[in-house]
């Protein structure tokens, strides 16, 4: 099932893609067509959900937390799809895939993550994944967005936060970009865009500061313009869509292991008397589907039964 609480494209669609080539009957909801909007609450949803004993649930919400909080309760492995300005595990896990593919080992790779980090679930995940893989990362952006406890470890290991952002590009192998959330403001953090634009945008000349084989990201949706060129996004070194299309095949992952897949399920009754052959075959000729839950809201990817 496919719980969704705050509009996404990418994620949802690719979550939706990947139950389906796994053969899964894949169920999608949004918070418009559920009854949350009828003031049922995300306890009782998921209760309801859990009744029908589906194997899996995708879910995003704004709430911090809302995917742990389902996991509480529902035998079902539960996915994080983005759980507000907390995680998006699945995005972190895409990201560190593509810099893989394009640089190898993240020993002493220098990733700089630029924009609105207050706001930002890919920002704490990617940070928290690639500094556990051996990169240093560096976070830049106005200091109105730049969260107290990642100020607070600036100089500090694998970890570090400036106040300009062509510190943080200088010499960096891979620039990540994040948009502006403007959906979880409710005050104003920037004089304009357009200021933002000046100041903090990704253009070429700020690219040049970088590696010359360095890449560019960002987790999407962009603004053009605002938080990165275009000439930048559609230039030779953006890897923005194969951002997407590894979205796919991690998501793919995530599903296929959390659904049973990596293990060994006996169909026998009595399993100390099924011989290895007959074990082979109901394992080539089992076409019984995997009912994959929707996602519900943003939680990042996570079986907090696991």
């Amino acid at each position: 099932i496919n719980l969704f609480f705050e509009p996404s494209t990418r994620t949802r669609t690719s979550f939706e893609i990947a139950g389906k080539r796994l053969s899964a009957d894949v169920i999608n909801i949004s918070s418009s067509s559920s009854s949350v909007s009828k003031g049922e609450t995300l306890l009782d949803t998921a209760r309801n959900l859990e009744a029908m004993s589906p194997d899996l649930i995708v879910i995003r919400h704004p709430s911090a937390g809302a995917p742990h909080q389902l996991a509480r309760v529902c035998r079902a492995s539960v996915v994080n799809a983005g759980d507000g300005a907390h995680e998006h595990p699945t995005q972190a896990l895409l990201d560190a895939l593509t810099i893989r593919q394009k640089k190898g080992s993240f020993k002493n790779l220098k990733v700089a993550i630029l924009g609105d980090i207050l706001h930002s679930r890919v920002a704490r995940s990617n940070a928290h994944l690639l500094t556990t893989l051996g990169a240093r990362v560096s976070l830049a952006g106005p200091g109105t967005l730049a969260p107290p406890e990642f100020a607070s470890l600036a100089g500090e290991g694998s970890l570090t936060v400036e106040r300009r952002i062509e510190d943080a590009i200088e010499s960096a192998d891979v620039v990540m970009v994040l948009r502006i959330q403007r959906e979880r403001q409710d005050k104003a953090f920037l004089p304009s865009l357009r200021e933002y634009a000046v100041h903090y945008g990704l253009n070429l000349k700020r690219l040049e500061l970088a590696r010359p084989d360095a890449i560019v990201m960002h987790p999407g949706p962009m603004n053009r313009g605002i938080e990165i060129a275009s000439d930048v996004a559609d230039g030779s070194r953006s890897l923005i869509l194969d951002q997407v299309a590894n979205g796919l095949a991690v998501r793919m992952a995530v599903l296929y292991l959390l659904g049973g897949g990596a293990g060994t399920t006996s169909v026998n009754p009595n399993p100390t008397t099924q011989t290895k052959a007959e074990t082979e075959s109901q394992a080539e000729t089992s076409t019984e589907p995997l009912s994959v839950a929707v996602t519900v809201g943003g939680a990042h990817s996570d079986n907090s039964k696991s």
